[in-house]
């Protein structure tokens, strides 16, 4: 057929649809569907513009086989011809728009002569309900394939499956060495074989997914052999094994698999394990490590004898529209951490080379938004969840990073966004939300970490007939902000969710929300199973300093002044250290950590005495600690080795004058006058605190040169304190003196805490720059 011929029947095409009103190009049918001569065509485009990154007959290569006829961006014919001219958007994908129309057509027919020769038209004849059965049993398509997010994604998940016509899935059933190829088989030094699909390679690593679906990570160093077969994993005996009716009835299930039902949270990581993660001082499990928030690894292979020697193994950039101040999670070697906002990778945690990566544009932006940041993911089965700029809860296949499903928590217009990482207990995913600034009001939420749906909600600013509502003067409450943006802690014995909530809002006038103000700059103890408040502690009632309570809460089980008690322990942004009995919110120590001038006691009951002149005027008090707090949510580490708590503080003053708080949805809300600022900053001191639990006294400190509201420390088995900082240092300390031990320049600040982790035996510590995440190993 000549290409004059075929335009003139693209055009008879477009215009026939369109006179009947249905014409969008993603539904044009292909004007040269199964002609010889296009395919033909089509193929030499293939081999000239294609092949390199598609590979040989479309078998896969670096980017995604087209050899299966069921694809993620699209499958009928107007899909693929849009995502040839016009590209595929956060992909590799690049537009092809100097194809004429007939060209890319010509490779529309190609691409469909790779799944077998495909005449549109054939109607679906088999039982649905039957085909499902034979997914599930006798074809063993789920030990491969996907569908609904069910089944072992080793081979093409067949979710779209249903777009593709009716002969073309026959086909591939039937003859699957035109299917998928790319097998590898990979045999290790002490004989240990694996054959399965190959993810990812380069000249010194290996990624696969053997047969039975599990992810293989590979030094190649340390394999004997490693092959890769152009042919499919996929049977080659259905024709015999199953029924002419059968193939029929499993097409029919694939063209509609409405009977999946939901996704289930069967296999990757289970709830007991992150309950028990102290038995796994290999992997970092959850956002403070395990759930106590104690942020402290037993890893001991690095050590003060020998970190002198510790040096950067693996960087990985991370570009985007906003820094990076995730902490890393590390289960069974595979690295789940945030980038910039809106992105997510799976990482080898050995080398740094990627598995995959996931990006989310917002689908609304508040244009006074701030806080452009994510501090980190949860894992659960194999569900990652982590939150968005606007107010969304997602969850991605750990092992695809395709996205399962996504919730929106609140409206971002009103200010709500979602920075802090999730928090996964039992079978439910926990979050608050960020907004303090703006006027809202704050909760937490729990969700089914399989469905999605919600289970629970606490307010952080109780309303009419609620506990705390007479807290709040009018209807201020409406308005109460209390965000609760940091991850919690939770103990499992108990069944208890310790949260910490953010400032009130207006931020700086109090005046116009008279009383304590509750739960702001508070603990709340919370029913796991149902979100009811336990108890409370308030650390700064009617606070008009936006000290924020959200700091890691430490859970801790020891001896304590002669009793062995279950203790929770927080250093907070007002710069006072305290200790409470969590299994009833007990108070029993306050001790200031920095210089604190708000206050000059406290009460038995733990009210804290306030100093003359505390809270902001229109004329502007200076109190210490300054608006950035005696410390922020940076994260703290205590160590069982020596009982002490290890927090990055702040010494220096603040001005805070209030002003007529205006309230519009969307916009900050602060409520400050023009008097606000720094106070003199000749007295500032900064750095590294060591804090004994017993006394609130300090141990030892060690200064920095420059503040930071993100950078966090890390305590580990081998007596070290490893200590991030603005000045773009990553320090070791010596947990019991303080002593520097060995530096890194980062050339960058680093507004993020480090963890540990091992692969292996080899132990790491990783810790993210800017837009770079390093991790650091001894020497092999």
């Amino acid at each position: 057929m000549r290409a004059t011929t075929a335009v003139v029947i693209s055009a008879v095409v477009y215009f026939t649809a369109a006179l009947h009103g249905q014409h969008t190009p993603e539904n044009e049918k292909n004007p040269l569907a199964g002609d010889r001569t296009a395919i033909a065509a089509g193929k030499r485009i293939f081999e000239q513009a294609c092949q390199s990154c598609h590979g040989a007959e479309g078998r896969g290569d670096r980017a995604t086989p087209l050899t299966g006829g069921a694809f993620r961006h699209g499958s009928r014919d107007g899909e693929i011809f849009l995502n040839i001219r016009s590209g595929v958007r956060g992909t590799q994908m690049p537009e092809f728009s100097r194809f004429s129309s007939d060209q890319a057509w010509q490779l529309v027919a190609y691409i469909r002569s790779l799944a077998g020769t495909v005449v549109a038209g054939a109607k679906v004849s088999g039982d649905a309900l039957a085909g499902k059965t034979i997914f599930e049993g006798k074809g063993q398509c789920a030990n491969c394939h996907q569908v609904n997010h069910q089944g072992v994604p080793v081979g093409p998940d067949l979710s779209d499956a249903g777009k593709v016509p009716v002969e073309a899935l026959e086909a591939a059933i039937l003859n699957p060495g035109r299917g998928r190829g790319r097998t590898v088989i990979v045999k290790t030094a002490e004989g240990q074989e694996y054959r399965g699909v190959l993810r990812n390679e380069d000249v010194f690593s290996l990624q696969m997914v053997d047969a039975a679906g599990q992810l293989r990570l590979f030094d190649r160093s340390k394999l004997a052999e490693a092959r890769i077969e152009n042919r499919s994993l996929m049977p080659g005996d259905y024709a015999s094994r199953l029924s002419k009716e059968e193939i029929r009835d499993l097409v029919a299930w694939l063209k509609n698999p409405g009977a999946a039902g939901p996704a289930t949270l069967t296999g990757g990581l289970c709830g007991e394990r992150i309950r028990n993660s102290r038995a796994e001082p290999q992997n970092w499990l959850t956002y403070w490590g395990d759930y106590s928030g104690q942020h402290f690894s037993p890893l001991k292979q690095i050590d003060i004898s020998n970190v002198r020697r510790l040096q950067a193994r693996w960087a990985v950039q991370m570009p985007g529209d906003g820094i990076v101040e995730s902490v890393p999670l590390v289960v069974d070697g595979v690295m789940y951490t945030a980038g910039p906002p809106g992105q997510v990778f799976a990482l080898d945690a050995r080398t740094g080379r990627q598995i995959w990566k996931y990006q989310r544009a917002q689908k609304a932006v508040n244009p006074y938004e701030s806080n452009r940041v994510n501090r980190g993911v949860a894992v659960l089965g194999n569900r990652v969840f982590f939150g968005t700029l606007d107010a969304a809860l997602v969850a991605l296949d750990t092992r695809t990073g395709v996205p399962v499903w996504e919730v929106q928590v609140a409206d971002t217009m009103h200010g709500y966004s979602i920075t802090g990482a999730p928090l996964a207990v039992k079978d439910m995913v926990i979050t608050g939300v960020a907004g303090g600034e703006y006027g809202i009001r704050g909760f937490i939420d729990a969700y089914d970490a399989a469905t999605g749906k919600r289970v629970w909600r606490f307010q952080a600013v109780p309303g009419p007939g609620e506990f705390g509502n007479d807290t709040w003067s009018g209807d201020s409450w409406r308005r109460g902000s209390g965000g609760t943006w940091l991850t919690g802690s939770y103990d499992p014995d108990l069944n208890t969710l310790y949260w910490t909530v953010g400032n009130p809002g207006p931020d700086g006038n109090g005046d116009v929300r008279q009383g304590d103000n509750l739960f702001t700059c508070s603990v709340v103890a919370l029913d796991a199973a149902t979100g009811r408040r336990k108890w409370h502690y308030q650390f700064t009632p009617n606070d008009t300093h936006d000290w924020d309570a959200t700091e890691d809460v430490v859970l801790v089980d020891r001896m304590y002044q002669g009793k062995m008690r279950k203790l929770l322990m927080q250093a907070d942004r007002n710069g006072v250290f305290y200790v409470l009995d969590r299994t009833d919110g007990k108070f029993l120590l306050a001790s200031p950590f920095v210089r604190a001038s708000w206050a000059t006691g406290w009460e038995p009951d733990g009210r804290p005495i306030t100093a003359p002149g505390w809270r902001a005027t229109p004329e502007g008090n200076i109190v210490f600690p300054a608006l950035i707090g005696g410390t922020n949510f940076q994260a703290p580490s205590y160590s069982p080795l020596t009982g002490w708590m290890y927090v990055a503080y702040h010494d220096g003053p603040g001005r805070f004058s209030s002003g007529p708080p205006a309230y519009e949805p969307g916009k900050q809300y602060w409520g400050s006058g023009s008097g606000g600022g720094r106070g003199p900053r000749e007295s500032e001191t900064q750095g590294i605190v060591a804090i004994d639990p017993e006394s609130g006294r300090a141990q030892w400190k060690f200064e920095l040169t420059q503040a930071s509201l993100a950078a966090g420390v890390l305590s580990t088995g081998g007596g070290l304190v490893f200590a991030a900082s603005r000045e773009g240092n990553f320090i070791a300390l010596d947990a019991r003196s303080g002593k520097a031990l060995w530096p890194f320049q980062a050339g960058a600040d680093i507004p993020s805490s480090p963890m540990s982790y091992a692969v292996d035996g080899k132990q790491f510590v990783a810790v993210s720059s800017a837009g770079v995440l390093y991790s650091f190993a001894l020497p092999d």
